[in-house]
């Protein structure tokens, strides 16, 4: 089976621990991240990492340890994780990459406490990273695991109970790693993804199975009888975006755009070749052109721009290569044939974990751009921020679309739902 590699899988098991199962897990996100696979373990937790090496390629294998002994295994990237470097150059740090600075800024926080970190005071120094993460940290002198999630959810985090035992990874498959588990369709979840279209945060599809919240902060620990329990959850301060009576395009639209350049830039932060997901869309087109400067600014190569379409009739095919022509990029361009769906059904069964159509495209072409690139810079999330759809410039609208969806429903879930009952992680 072909699969393309996505970034990093973390995985453990907390209460009565079988380095067994985690090793498991391992071994099914492999394709998260070919170039590395470990597992530590003590008496009450196991954790196991796959590396996809994206920052400080040879030196920053995971998990990592602090010279107190909390271990950290994490998923994304902190973009910012050199000015922390820089304004806490007394840490003795081990390595050079991304990931130490989350076990940086840990460290020193626990070192101003006289006690083990609450939730919230866990959620006060993440708020200091920039960046995608999921995190798992462990404390074994407080017996205290934090699990955490960046505030847009960017990087996946899951968990279930099985037997006393906490169970948590990067994806709902890996969980199937242990033989107790078996997973079941929550049918209350998925009448509500066909009604909304997107996953409700901290839901799945899986009966018993939950993501830890974007911007959430969850700590565990061990009971008297060597069981996982969950002691405290907190919010991860976010920078909250709202609509301004005072906006001027002539003298704030500038501001906009810098911010934008300066996002690029710092997604750019990689010793692995970076490319570009272009559609032909505005937003994807958005990041196509400002990627000279940014990579200018942050002194990188200029990314490389794919396009997948099924026929070069395509508007979004043409649209790209208008995009790349005038930009003078160098652009890679695949056609998906007829029978290309069907062939990767299987990747497509593996790798979809929700109901999210996109992976019909984004799948191949995902596959077309890791021959030559390990980072892709895409244009996701730019339509919910700026109401690019009808559908987020008018809420009530929004609603209705909602509800005419269920009404073409029979399922008893339905009326749950319209009874005001959500299924909830």
């Amino acid at each position: 089976m072909q699969r393309p590699f996505i970034m990093c899988g973390i995985g453990g098991m907390l209460g009565n621990p079988d380095s067994a199962v985690v090793e498991r897990m391992n071994a099914i996100m492999h394709h998260r991240g070919p170039d590395g696979n470990d597992v530590w373990v003590d008496e009450n937790i196991s954790l196991g990492h796959t590396r996809l090496a994206i920052v400080d390629i040879n030196g920053s294998g995971q998990p990592i340890f602090a010279q107190s002994g909390n271990v950290l295994i994490t998923n994304g990237e902190i973009y910012n994780h050199q000015k922390i470097r820089n304004r806490n150059i007394q840490y003795p740090w081990t390595t050079n990459g991304d990931s130490e600075t989350i076990l940086a800024l840990h460290e020193m926080a626990l070192s101003t406490s006289r006690a083990k970190l609450s939730a919230n005071q866990h959620a006060k120094w993440l708020s200091q990273l920039n960046g995608m993460y999921a995190i798992a940290i462990w404390n074994p002198k407080e017996k205290q695991l934090l699990l955490a999630r960046d505030p847009m959810g960017i990087k996946p985090l899951v968990r279930t109970e099985v037997d006393g035992s906490l169970l948590f990874a990067s994806e709902a498959k890996a969980l199937r790693a242990h033989e107790g588990h078996i997973p079941k369709i929550d049918e209350l979840a998925l009448v509500a993804r066909l009604a909304w279209e997107y996953p409700l945060d901290g839901t799945t599809l899986l009966r018993g199975v939950a993501q830890v919240r974007p911007g959430t902060v969850e700590t565990w620990t061990i009971d008297e009888n060597g069981c996982a329990i969950i002691t405290g959850k907190a919010t991860v301060e976010k920078q909250k975006v709202e609509p301004s009576d005072t906006w001027n395009p002539d003298t704030d639209a500038s501001k906009l755009l810098e911010s934008f350049v300066v996002s690029v830039e710092e997604r750019l932060m990689s010793d692995v070749p970076v490319g570009i997901v272009l559609s032909g869309g505005l937003d994807s087109s958005l990041v196509a052109a400002v990627a000279h400067e940014a990579a200018q600014r942050s002194s990188n190569p200029v990314p490389a721009c794919w396009t997948v379409a099924e026929s070069e009739d395509n508007p979004d095919w043409q649209a790209a290569e208008l995009v790349t022509s005038a930009l003078e990029l160098e652009h890679h361009q695949h056609i998906l044939h007829e029978d290309s769906f069907d062939k990767m059904l299987p990747d497509l069964a593996w790798h979809g974990e929700d109901l999210d159509v996109t992976v019909l495209f984004f799948q191949p072409l995902f596959e077309k751009m890791s021959q030559s690139v390990t980072v892709g810079l895409c244009g996701q999330g730019a339509d919910e921020l700026h109401a690019g759809y009808p559908r987020y410039r008018d809420l009530n609208h929004h609603s209705s679309v909602i509800q005419s969806r269920l009404d073409l429903m029979s399922h008893p879930s339905k009326t749950i739902i319209e009874d005001g009952q959500l299924p909830i992680g």
